[in-house]
């Protein structure tokens, strides 16, 4: 298979080479020449040997393709549970039981299991280089942590995650640095995508990307969506809709690339915060990217949402058929401090900022008359957000084990100013 750019102006490559690169020469962003036909995909599979089965297309002929089962094995090696959420027909797929209580963990472990392989034997180190919101950076910093061959280099926006987000980006040392930058989200993916389309800097430093512009980072998260609807499905006959907590849109390319490879996948409904660019789109504007605003679910802090290029490559530039296939909500952040506040006092449910979107979302879908089977999708673990979350309930949230144990270790990030030439010199240190 052949993977070109979004933009259509750079040479159609194979997957391990998008993989490595990141970010396509034109400055758009990999997608595969034609979509695989849907798969023969079943009910009762592990998460990895799903994975296995959907991903294998992408990877036929590729250097990686005998590699695949191994990759998939070591990274999905954690629970992704769909449960039942309150009234009859509501779910709520939990993604955070991975290292960092985030589901980027699932992509940034497969990430780490295609870059450690191509880099294997390579005389220089590879510097991957990734912008965050709060979640990401942990995620990829613990995939590559200690990896020899790679050096991970982490900006995120400076007091606009949450405190144990930010304890996370700068916990690990070794071959991971954080640089704090004074700015905000959409700042530093910028400075990213300026690196890597940098040649004169490629030259002297390669670079790569784990955000969810990686396509090592974005197939592997149609995983879960396929391993909860087949289950779902073979269970109840149904089809699973789901309402998706999104920012850069990642998570929800996901989704709607597992459905049009013929998982059972009903609507998709995108929850945002109060960054409403996507919104404001689905309800019949133009697509207009905003300064972004911080919210107290800010790993959804983003006014520009890259993916939203692979969105539209998808449905051909057809902006009334991309309108009639979605639809988009915005919350703000007092609704979702109240149903953080209610869905704890009414049920007992402890969500993280970003899932109450999602689940204030449903809640409105449910009043407006939405049938069928929905699940909410579940991000991160609710006490990577205590300072928001606890004061709402009213008493501590338990810290699972494995983010306690990156709690303890020492934390130090590096300041940086928003500015690319800034972030060029940190990149050209040896």
């Amino acid at each position: 298979m052949q993977f070109v750019s979004t933009r259509g102006h750079a040479p159609a490559v194979g997957l391990s080479a998008a993989i490595a690169a990141g970010l396509a020469p034109d400055g758009g962003l990999y997608v595969p020449d034609v979509l695989p036909a849907p798969r023969d995909l079943h009910a009762g599979a592990t998460l990895a040997d799903t994975a296995t089965a959907l991903l294998a297309p992408f990877f036929e002929g590729d250097p990686l393709q005998a590699a695949l089962p191994e990759i998939c094995r070591d990274a999905f090696d954690f629970p992704v549970p769909l449960r039942p959420l309150g009234r009859d027909g509501d779910h709520v797929l939990e993604l955070f039981h991975g290292p960092t209580a985030a589901f980027k963990d699932i992509g940034a472990r497969f990430l780490a299991g295609t870059l450690s392989r191509l880099q294997a034997g390579k005389a220089r180190d590879l510097t991957i280089v990734v912008a965050t919101s709060g979640d990401t950076g942990a995620a990829v910093a613990a995939a590559f942590h200690r990896q020899p061959g790679v050096r991970v280099v982490v900006l995120y926006p400076d007091g606009r995650v949450s405190p144990r987000q930010a304890h996370q980006l700068g916990c690990f040392g070794d071959n991971i640095q954080a640089l704090r930058v004074a700015g905000s989200f959409d700042d530093c993916q910028a400075m990213v995508k300026q690196a890597l389309a940098d040649t004169d800097l490629q030259a002297q430093v390669p670079l790569s990307s784990a955000n969810s512009i990686s396509l090592g980072r974005l197939l592997p998260q149609m995983s879960y969506y396929a391993h909860a609807a087949l289950t779902h499905h073979a269970r109840t006959r149904r089809r699973l809709n789901l309402v998706v907590p999104t920012g850069n849109l990642g998570n929800a390319m996901a989704a709607v690339l597992a459905r049009a490879l013929g998982v059972p996948i009903g609507q998709i409904v995108l929850a945002t915060n109060a960054n409403a660019v996507l919104p404001a789109y689905f309800n019949g504007g133009a697509y207009q990217p905003q300064a972004s605003v911080a919210t107290v679910a800010n790993a959804m802090d983003v006014g520009a949402p890259s993916n939203f290029e692979r969105l539209r490559w998808l449905y051909a530039d057809d902006d009334a058929e991309l309108r009639a296939a979605f639809r988009a909500f915005a919350v703000d952040d007092v609704t979702i401090r109240a149903t953080i506040a209610s869905a704890h006092a009414s049920s007992g449910e402890l969500f993280c900022p970003h899932t109450a979107t999602a689940v204030k979302v449903l809640q409105d879908l449910r009043a407006r008359g939405a049938k069928g089977d929905w699940a909410v999708v579940s991000t991160a673990h609710p006490a990577k957000f205590e300072a928001v979350v606890e004061p709402l309930i009213g008493e501590a949230v338990a810290v699972p084990p494995a983010l306690a144990a990156l709690l303890q270790r020492p934390a130090h990030a590096e300041p940086l100013a928003a500015d690319y030439d800034a972030l060029r010199e940190v990149l050209l240190r040896r």
